[in-house]
C-alpha cells in the first residue's frame, strides 16, 4: 500500500552485507549497498539534488568516535531528512550518547537480531517520512510561491485579495471554486500565509488522486496491526496538519462514506486512526476547493449538503484568466523572467505581435496554459524576444478574426461582437458551458445571441449554421 523504504546500506564486510541485505529486502525494502564509508560519502554526494533519496542510513564501518561523527555529520548534510542507525561490535554508552546527541537514530550492537533489525529500521523509516512531509511542506511552499506568486492588475481579482486577506484572520473554513488551472491551491496557501497558523503546516492533498480506503488511510492515519503489512503506528495528514491548515483539493471527488467521516472531524475536532478506537484531538483549519459547481453537485446526491454548509462558511470564486482584466501581459511577462535564465537568457522580452495574440486567447487552461506556452516559446526562441511565430500553431491557428482584416472595410459593432462569440466557441470547441463563462453571459443568453447570429447568416444567403456550435 505505500513506497518501499529507501535504506543504503554500508558496511566494511560484503558478506556480513549481504546478510543485513537479506533481511531488509524480505521487509520488502529497498536497499543499496556500499562498501566503505568513502564510498558512501561519493554516492550521496553525487546525490545532492534529492535530499530525501533514503529514509535510513544502516552503517557498519567500525570507525573510532571521530571518525563515525564524521561521517554522521556529512549524511546529515547531504541527507537532512535521513536517519543514521550505526552498527558495531565494540560500543561504549558514552559514544553510544555522544553519537545520539549528534543526531544518530539508533546504535546496533552486534550480532544484530533480524527482529531488532526490522524494529530500528521501521522506526526510522518513520521518523525520516514525518522529517520529508515538514521539510517538504516548507520547501514545497517557497517553491510554489516562486512558481506562481499571486500576480494581478484585475480589478475583480485585487478585491478578492482583500477579501481574501481579512478572511485568513478567521477561524473559519473556506471553499474555494474556479475553474482547473486558475490557482485554488495558490489562494489556499496565501490564506495560510496571512493567517496565525503561518508558521505552522500547511498540508494538502488531491482528493481524487486516491481510491475510498487510501485516502482513509492518508487523512486518519492507521494503527499498528490495522491490516497486513501495517508494522507501525501512522499519523494520517490531518494529525501532521495540527496547529495548521488542511487543504483538501478536489473535494467533490470525495465518496459519500468518506464525507461523512470528515464532517465529523470538522464537527468534533478528533479523529480515530484505521484500527484504533482511541480518539486523537486535532487542531485544523480546514480549506476546501474544486473545480465542479458544489451546488449541482448538492442537488444531484453526489455531496452532501451538511458538509457542503460546514465548509462553505466563506467562500472565493476564481475567475478564469481571459476575465482578468490586464493579467496576461503581467503573468506572461513574470513567466519570462521566471524560467529565461534556465530555459534561454538571451530572451529578454515579448513582442507586440505575439502579446496582442496572448491577450485574445481565450486561454481554456488558464494561467497553467499560460505558463507553458511562455515555457514553450522560450525554447523556441531564437532571438532577443519572443515572436508570435515561437507560439504553438494552436494559438496561433485560433487569433481573433477581428485582428486579421484581409479588406479596408470597417466592421459594424454587431458584426465584431458576431465575429468574437464565434471565434470564443470554436476556440473552445463548441463548449458552450464554458464559452458563456468568458463572455460573461449565462448559457440562455448564450443560446439567444448564437440563434440570432444563425439567422443573420442565413438571411446573407451562407449554409445554416455555419460557425455556430451546436447546443
Amino acid at each position: 500500500m505505500f513506497d518501499p523504504i529507501r535504506i543504503l546500506l554500508v558496511d566494511r564486510d560484503k558478506v556480513a552485507a549481504r546478510n543485513l541485505e537479506h533481511v531488509l529486502v524480505k521487509e520488502g525494502c529497498g536497499v543499496t549497498t556500499l562498501t566503505g564509508g568513502a564510498a558512501a560519502m561519493k554516492f550521496l554526494e553525487s546525490g545532492m539534488d534529492d535530499p530525501c533519496r533514503f529514509e535510513a542510513v544502516l552503517a557498519d564501518l567500525n570507525l573510532d568516535a571521530m571518525e563515525e561523527s564524521q561521517f554522521l555529520r556529512h549524511c546529515l548534510r547531504l541527507q537532512p531528512a535521513t536517519e543514521v542507525i550505526f552498527i558495531s561490535d565494540k560500543v561504549s554508552v558514552a559514544s553510544v550518547v555522544d553519537v545520539i546527541r549528534q543526531g544518530a537514530f539508533h546504535y546496533l550492537t552486534k550480532p544484530v537480531r533480524p527482529a531488532d533489525l526490522r524494529e530500528t529500521v521501521l522506526r526510522a523509516a518513520e521518523h525520516s517520512r514525518h522529517k520529508q512531509v515538514r521539510q517538504g511542506l516548507r520547501s514545497g511552499l517557497a517553491r510554489q510561491d516562486e512558481q506562481l506568486p499571486l500576480i494581478t492588475r484585475d480589478p475583480a481579482m485585487l478585491r478578492l485579495l482583500e477579501q481574501a486577506r481579512r478572511a485568513a484572520m478567521m477561524e473559519l473554513p473556506i471553499l474555494i471554486t474556479g475553474e482547473t488551472g486558475t490557482g485554488k491551491e495558490i489562494l489556499a496557501r496565501f490564506l495560510h500565509d496571512s493567517s496565525n497558523r503561518a508558521n505552522k503546516p500547511f498540508v494538502a492533498v488531491n482528493c481524487g488522486a486516491f481510491n475510498e480506503e487510501l485516502l482513509a488511510n492518508e487523512l486518519f492515519g492507521h494503527g499498528r496491526e490495522a491490516f497486513t503489512g501495517a508494522m507501525r503506528d501512522r499519523k494520517g495528514l490531518v494529525e501532521t496538519a495540527h496547529g495548521g491548515t488542511l487543504f483538501l483539493d478536489e473535494i467533490t471527488e470525495m465518496s459519500l462514506t468518506m464525507q461523512v467521516k470528515l464532517l465529523r472531524v470538522i464537527q468534533e475536532k478528533e479523529l480515530r486512526r484505521l484500527g484504533v478506537t482511541t480518539p486523537v484531538s486535532v487542531d485544523v483549519r480546514f480549506l476546501a476547493a474544486t473545480n465542479r459547481p458544489v451546488q449541482a453537485e448538492v442537488e444531484a446526491g453526489r455531496f452532501r449538503q451538511d458538509l457542503y454548509y460546514r465548509l462553505n462558511v466563506v467562500d472565493f470564486h476564481l475567475p478564469p484568466l481571459a476575465r482578468r482584466q490586464g493579467d496576461v501581459p503581467v503573468l506572461a511577462r513574470h513567466f519570462l523572467e521566471k524560467y529565461g535564465q534556465a530555459v534561454n537568457p538571451q530572451v529578454t522580452g515579448i513582442s507586440r505581435n505575439a502579446m496582442e495574440l496572448l491577450n485574445h486567447h481565450a486561454f481554456p487552461g488558464n494561467v497553467r496554459e499560460l505558463e507553458n506556452i511562455i515555457q514553450r516559446a522560450l525554447a523556441f526562441a531564437t532571438g532577443p524576444e519572443v515572436t508570435e511565430d515561437d507560439l504553438p500553431d494552436s494559438l496561433r491557428a485560433t487569433a481573433n478574426p477581428l485582428f486579421q482584416r484581409t479588406d479596408d472595410r470597417l466592421l459594424s459593432l454587431e458584426e465584431m461582437e458576431a465575429k468574437y462569440i464565434l471565434w470564443v466557441c470554436d476556440a473552445l470547441h463548441g463548449n458552450q458551458t464554458m464559452a458563456a463563462k468568458v463572455l460573461g453571459l449565462d448559457r440562455v443568453s448564450l443560446w439567444r445571441r448564437l440563434k440570432k447570429i444563425q439567422a443573420r447568416i442565413v438571411d446573407k444567403g451562407e449554409a445554416p449554421g455555419d460557425g455556430v456550435p451546436s447546443g
